[in-house]
């Protein structure tokens, strides 16, 4: 019950302002001060003249006028504030009018990026440009604010025959107007933008909150499918938000209670066939849906901060498993363990990762830290490159996962310690048949070589592409056509199976100079 008051309270509050703000209330005050004079004298003028301010302060209405919305230092524009105001005011006015009205998102795509490449002084005048096109293509009723570093909240004014079509020329004309090129010190920088928008006519409770909320999810779904993405708001939306929100808390459960665990890919030599080593790759068998693919939670637990936790369990268990194949007296010299970069940015790493290592007993070559191309492509000297290096100072060996998708310079690869380059798979397919993919296997072979590196091809997954690999001269093979990710407890027999084949297997000779 209280509950319902409350809303009904809050609505009430809302109408209030509305009614109190804007350009009519000075129609009105003048004669509602001159009615109470004439009938109450003046005690009745000082009750009007002193109550007015209290009933405008007391329905929020010092928190935004028409006229005097607190400002955006950068653009001019009014702040997040205004738009919930703005939006109250239109729906009030569409509960008695054939009118529609339209909450706005615009997001800029990448803003952190371009604020790194160009700094934040071109940054904010990127943005003042943009608030100003943004303005330029609504009408003078229209509100437009600025919500945070990169978005941009539009409430339209009341108008006819606002249906979904129409909403969605606008959400383009928009785009098209933030997109156009910005030209800064004979320099031109390109953006681009998502947007979410929500119709009033979409949500059922009638309020600015409730369709900024709309909008906000529209958004979220244009950044999913973005750049340069464009979503209107629906029920399903809701839905779905729901169920990915369901899905997030199922994942840090699981990660909690031992669901998320890793899985071994092996790793063998070209030039003997011995096993030099295993991946820890995170596998969630989940007791009713069985194998979920990373692909799916590996998003999740990092929209709840959880990557770091993930990282914590995949070193215990894949120190653990190191410990019991030495008990199992099968060599594994070392485990590989991807380092993401919300671990690499804790300053703690390496102190936590030397205390998991004394813990079992193990030396730090035993362990490989795998690091994604991207990640050191774009990390300038900070904790994450002072934490690879420490790593590699603690004897820990740092391999430079994915190597070929990214952009690390030879500086950054001599930088950051890298002892090892995994190649990646999109170089590795069909290599055996395709002279141009030869061609670019060779080429970063010759680099590495030259650099003192060593080098391991992924996804291998045939006789004849492991083969070509081995002429070329790359050291190490791991893909399904040598072994595909396995539970720890099916590792040992692996191992005895696969040694076991090496008996009088003849070695695969190298292409001649």
């Amino acid at each position: 019950m209280w509950q319902r008051l409350g809303l009904k309270f809050a609505f009430l509050r809302r109408r209030l302002r509305v009614a109190l703000s804007g350009p009519h209330v000075l129609a009105f005050l003048p004669a509602v001060a001159l009615g109470a004079f004439w009938f109450g004298g003046e005690p009745a003028l000082l009750l009007v003249a002193l109550g007015s301010p209290v009933l405008f302060a007391l329905v929020g209405g010092f928190s935004g006028t028409a006229a005097g919305y607190s400002r955006d230092s950068v653009t001019g524009l009014a702040l997040q504030d205004s738009l919930e105001i703005a939006l109250d005011r239109s729906l009030a006015i569409d509960s008695n009018e054939a009118r529609n009205t339209a909450c706005y998102l615009v997001e800029i795509d990448d803003y952190a990026a371009i604020m790194d490449r160009y700094g934040q002084s071109a940054a904010d005048e990127m943005l003042r440009r943009i608030g100003d096109r943004i303005r330029g293509v609504l009408r003078d009723g229209d509100q437009v604010c600025r919500m945070g570093d990169s978005r941009f909240g539009v409430a339209l004014a009341p108008v006819r025959h606002l249906d979904l079509e129409v909403s969605i020329q606008l959400a383009t004309r928009l785009q098209s107007a933030v997109e156009e090129p910005i030209s800064l010190d004979a320099t031109n920088i390109y953006v681009s933008c998502c947007i979410g928008f929500c119709l009033a006519s979409r949500v059922v409770e009638k309020t600015g909150e409730a369709l900024m909320s709309a909008a906000g999810l529209a958004l979220i779904e244009a950044n999913r499918n973005g750049p340069s993405a464009i979503r209107a708001f629906s029920e399903e939306m809701k839905k779905v938000e729901t169920t990915r929100h369901v899905f997030m808390s199922e994942a840090s459960y699981a990660l909690e209670n031992g669901q998320i665990q890793p899985w071994f890919q092996p790793q063998i030599s070209t030039d003997t066939g011995k096993v030099t080593g295993f991946e820890a790759l995170a596998r969630w068998m989940h007791p009713t849906r069985g194998m979920i693919s990373p692909a799916e939670f590996l998003p999740a637990l990092e929209q709840s901060g959880q990557l770091e936790r993930l990282g914590e369990v995949m070193i215990y268990h894949a120190l653990t498993a190191a410990k019991a194949w030495d008990f199992a007296g099968v060599d594994v010299p070392q485990v590989g363990v991807n380092f993401a970069g919300d671990e690499l940015r804790n300053p703690k790493l390496v102190d936590k990762t030397k205390w998991e290592l004394d813990r079992f007993d193990l030396d730090p070559n035993r362990l490989a830290v795998e690091v994604l191309e991207t990640v050191v492509a774009a990390s300038p000297d900070d904790t994450i490159s002072r934490n690879i290096n420490g790593l590699a100072k603690l004897g820990c060996q740092v391999d430079l996962d994915d190597f070929g998708t990214g952009h690390a310079s030879i500086s950054s690869i001599r930088r950051f310690a890298v002892k090892r380059i995994k190649i990646d798979r999109s170089f590795v397919m069909k290599v055996d048949r395709d002279p141009e993919q030869q061609r670019m296997v060779a080429a970063i072979l010759t680099m590495a070589e030259r650099l003192g590196l060593d080098t391991l091809a992924e996804g291998v997954e045939t006789a004849s592409e492991h083969a070509m690999l081995a002429q070329l001269g790359c050291g190490h093979v791991q893909g399904f056509g040598i072994g595909r990710p396995m539970p720890f407890d099916q590792t040992i027999d692996w191992i005895k199976a696969h040694n076991s084949k090496l008996q009088g297997t003849p070695k695969i000779g190298r292409k001649s100079g």
